[in-house]
């Protein structure tokens, strides 16, 4: 076997991204059900069922807020900016302007995204394409400078949070998108409460679903207000801008220092501020929502934590797909990755079907152990129907989709 680091081949570069979008959905789709959302469980609520494991459940649950929750919509928002750089790179290789496709391709996706928020109110892609428009002016920045505003982001929620401790004002734009959404829910279902949706969802049919994901998407867009996910996020679109724009991939045997450095200090850094942010969050979750002390605590370990290990799982998954072996493992996850997208919206269709009251109805009544063995299978299904639908087709249904309106004409679909 031959584990030396050499110079990588765009081709290879392509596979290795989609290996790590496929890693990186996989990823969202276990946080998505084991932490909250899709599932509909809470760790904090007292439940009971066949399907609930309470101490297996709670281990796996504070495991999982250390090792899986936010790292993987990290590597994700990493892997768009670095996206967003070789599509640049591509535009000016051919001599052409790659802007007007850019933002054509930007405002398609936040029509795809304003669509899949209506089914699911977790929705990224809308987030993802808002974001994605503030990028585009920052291109022409020096590489040092997107760095370092990158980092400054990440570590900007802790300012923030403790701003907001001082002055409650600075939360406005939360307060006022909750309470949109609470006027919604109370005018047209009757909502009062959180505790009243989930009662309400078990009975609600799909249409009165779709309807209230409209108040829906006020308390994500709230939501994402209160914990800083803007600077979150945009602070991981430009670290990987920069390391799309420098083919630091591409050059890795002159970056293999660099790697390890990262891999060393992510996971230095990243263990212990992440068992700190899951005993925060399993012992003081509500402080973190009322502007207390521990909130601030639990703000400095995530911003600590996260993203340290995030890069420190893309500079580990780097070093295994050099290898043979690792390439040969780990490829199997890039037909997943190519249809990202796609299965991402599938992720949703599925799980509203299994949890949801118009569907079979097993929201809060199964745990983080069976929800992982759900995701296990999902991922694995996914896998195989993603292979073999790229053996048949250039793209996935909904990259199709969004390719053809991005350039104005039906793009090939059938190979």
């Amino acid at each position: 076997m031959n584990n030396s680091i050499a110079p990588v081949k765009s081709k290879d570069r392509e596979i290795f991204m989609d290996m790590l979008r496929g890693f990186a959905i996989f990823g969202i789709l276990i946080a998505n059900l084991a932490v909250g959302g899709l599932s509909l469980y809470s760790a904090s609520a007292k439940q009971t069922g066949a399907l609930l494991l309470p101490q297996i459940d709670q281990k796996l649950s504070f495991l999982y807020t250390m090792f899986i929750d936010g790292k993987f919509y990290s590597i994700f928002s990493l892997l768009f900016g670095w996206g967003f750089a070789l599509q640049i790179q591509q535009g000016i290789a051919k001599d052409s302007d790659p802007i007007p496709i850019i933002q054509r391709r930007l405002l398609f996706m936040l029509l795809l995204g304003f669509v899949h928020i209506l089914i699911w109110t977790g929705d990224i892609v809308l987030f993802y394409a808002m974001l994605g428009f503030l990028l585009l002016p920052l291109r022409k920045f020096s590489d040092k400078t997107l760095l370092i505003a990158g980092f400054t982001l990440l570590l900007l929620p802790i300012v923030l949070y403790a701003a907001k401790m001082q002055w409650p004002l600075l939360n406005t734009p939360t307060t006022v998108l909750y309470d949109i959404g609470s006027r919604i829910d109370k005018q047209w279902f009757d909502i009062n409460s959180e505790a009243a949706y989930k009662e309400w969802v078990k009975k609600a049919n799909w249409w009165d679903i779709l309807l209230s994901n409209v108040s829906g998407i006020f308390y994500r867009f709230g939501y994402l207000f209160y914990i800083s996910r803007i600077p979150k996020v945009f602070g991981m679109f430009l670290i990987g801008f920069v390391l799309g724009r420098s083919n630091f991939y591409k050059n890795l045997s002159q970056n293999k220092k660099s790697i390890y450095y990262t891999i060393g200090l992510g996971f230095l850094v990243g263990l212990p501020a992440n068992y700190f942010l899951a005993y925060y969050i399993r012992n003081y979750e509500a402080d973190y929502y009322n502007l207390k002390i521990n909130g601030l605590y639990q703000t400095i370990a995530y911003a600590l934590g996260v993203a340290p290990f995030a890069l420190a799982y893309v500079g580990t998954f780097m070093l295994c797909f050099q290898t043979a072996f690792g390439k040969k493992i780990m490829s199997v996850v890039s037909p997943v990755g190519r249809m990202a997208f796609s299965n991402y919206i599938t992720h949703s269709l599925v799980c509203n079907f299994v949890f949801l009251g118009a569907g079979l109805g097993y929201g809060g009544q199964v745990g983080p152990f069976y929800l992982t063995v759900f995701g296990i299978v999902l991922f694995v299904f996914q896998i195989v129907i993603s292979t073999i639908w790229l053996r048949h087709f250039n793209y996935g249904p909904a990259e199709w989709v969004w390719r053809s309106l991005t350039y104005g004409k039906m793009q090939p679909f059938k190979r």
